[in-house]
């Protein structure tokens, strides 16, 4: 007796569906799980055994084998559980098959045949429907997130019994048509900001072009405060790059159940004693996303980035060219999106004074502090800022450009730079490589004339190069202008050599 489902097994941030097969045959009674499980699906022996006997249906007392196909893919969690048990109900013939083979079925079984949310459902729906699949069963709490998918009819139950009642024509599942996006958490206003004109008109560059900044200054002066307002000037998210993000936190379990749709730009800031695993992702078992995953189409904030281990920030580079992380596993390599912008902030030396003349730091020890910043790592960031204390006429006078304002500049430039280069396939300047730049898109020589002078006398990279060509295509799309000028790329060089003190 044979009986069959599907579920979907998770590798990183792919899916693929899983042929969950139940032989049930005469021998010694007993229950084995074939087919590269890890320990959590062969776990689910005692679940699925429990929560069928305990949802008045009769686990059979004879030889079970469930194969979960292909073989050679490593299955990682509990949401097979749910199809495990369908196939072995099909297989003794206690509910009928015509709906099993074109179903997807997900959920985590407790021993009393509730069904348990699991994480990265939205994924998971997402590689059905790609596999041609249009019908999905998931558990209750997690019916949103799972109708998100266009063209999936999905349905949320309970528990076992709700979805057997439904096999049997019994039952109505539960299901949501309109999934209302998630109310944006209130943004902190640019207004609030007082001085620091030219930090303020760097990160609306920033902004714009999706470049990488570092700001230094003495604490208390701005750093972290104008961090927190950049994504209150960047656009919403598209409907594409909505439905990546809220897969990468499906993942990590941090979507709320009534509006799972990530709509803004995520704000990810984690602490300065992480890990290089709390930042690229990883851990046993299921390769779960880092800060660098879900900072993916928004922004990670790396506050006092000094205090960081080296192995650490050193970590960030390969991110920061490719837009993806990949991680090495045991069974092959994780792949995550990490298509971020990343912020630095760092205090100028150990003993960070609220005033520079009070610092009793020597040249070597300010040096070696900031000294973890790599020279190349540094050559990625487009754009470096030296903070300093804004005089008494700054703060006393009124709120500074609101947030709005900026946000409307920062998407027509934006949209200008779509306009040029989605026929390519990048969507910001900051996505667009070097090779573009210099030859479909060469600037005529008058204004690569800075780049030269910087180039000959070495203080700035090939690579640095490349990036200060991005960082002028923005200043020009703020500008409203056809090409950047030789004013244009000075300025872009300008803000990659400032703001160094070491």
């Amino acid at each position: 007796m044979l009986g069959q489902t599907q579920a979907v097994g998770l590798n990183a941030f792919a899916a693929e569906v899983v042929d969950v097969e139940a032989s049930v045959s005469s021998g010694l009674p007993g229950f084995a799980v074939t087919g590269n499980p890890d320990a959590s699906v062969r776990e689910a022996r005692d679940r699925v055994r429990a929560a069928i006997k305990n949802s008045e249906f009769k686990f059979p007392e004879l030889k079970v084998t469930v194969a979960l196909s292909p073989a050679d893919m490593p299955k990682i969690g509990s949401g097979f559980d749910l199809s495990m048990a369908l196939a072995i109900l099909a297989a003794t013939g206690q509910v009928p098959s015509d709906k099993l083979t074109t179903t997807i079925f997900l959920g985590e079984l407790g021993l009393d045949g509730k069904l348990r949310p699991i994480r990265g459902v939205l994924p998971a729906v997402i590689a059905a429907r790609q596999k041609g699949y249009r019908r999905a069963v998931v558990p209750i709490e997690v019916v949103a997130e799972a109708a998100l998918v266009e063209g999936m009819d999905v349905g949320g139950a309970t528990n076992l019994k709700e979805v057997t009642r439904w096999l049997m024509g019994d039952h109505v599942l539960d299901t949501v048509h309109d999934v209302p996006a998630k109310p944006p958490p209130p943004v902190p206003d640019m207004a609030d900001v007082v001085g620091q004109h030219e930090a303020r008109h760097a990160l609306e560059i920033a902004a714009a072009g999706a470049h990488h900044v570092l700001m230094t200054g003495s604490p208390g002066i701005g750093k972290t405060m104008l961090a927190r307002r950049l994504p209150g000037i960047l656009p919403p998210l598209g409907l594409e790059d909505s439905l990546e993000v809220t897969a990468i936190h499906s993942l990590v379990g941090e979507l709320s159940p009534g509006h799972p749709l990530v709509t803004e730009p995520p704000f990810i800031a984690p602490h300065h004693s992480s890990s290089t695993t709390a930042l690229l992702g990883g851990g046993t078992g299921f390769a779960r996303p880092g800060a660098v995953s879900k900072a993916h189409r928004g922004v990670l904030f790396l506050d006092e980035c000094a205090e960081m281990s080296v192995k650490a920030l050193e970590s960030l580079r390969e991110p920061l060219e490719d837009g993806e992380v990949r991680v090495p596993r045991r069974d092959g390599v994780a792949v995550y999106p990490a298509r971020f912008q990343l912020i630095l902030a760092a205090n100028p030396c150990p003993c960070a004074p609220a005033h520079d003349v009070d610092c009793v730091c020597s040249a070597v020890v300010r040096r070696r502090y900031l000294g973890k910043l790599s020279g190349p790592l540094l050559d990625r960031v487009d754009i470096r800022v030296r903070m300093d204390p804004p005089g008494n006429a700054a703060l006393m006078s009124g709120a500074g450009e609101a947030s709005a304002q900026v946000r409307e500049r920062v998407t027509a430039a934006r949209a200008t730079a779509v306009e040029r280069w989605s026929e390519f396939g990048w969507r910001t300047n900051g996505e667009v490589p070097g090779s573009a730049l210099r030859q479909k898109f060469r600037l005529p020589p008058d204004a690569l004339r800075p780049i030269e002078l910087f180039l000959r006398d070495g203080r700035v990279t090939a690579r640095g190069a490349d990036r200060a060509l991005r960082l002028a295509w923005t200043l020009n799309d703020l500008r409203g202008t056809d090409r950047p000028t030789e004013d244009d790329v000075a300025q872009a060089l300008m803000y990659r050599d400032r703001g160094a003190t070491w």
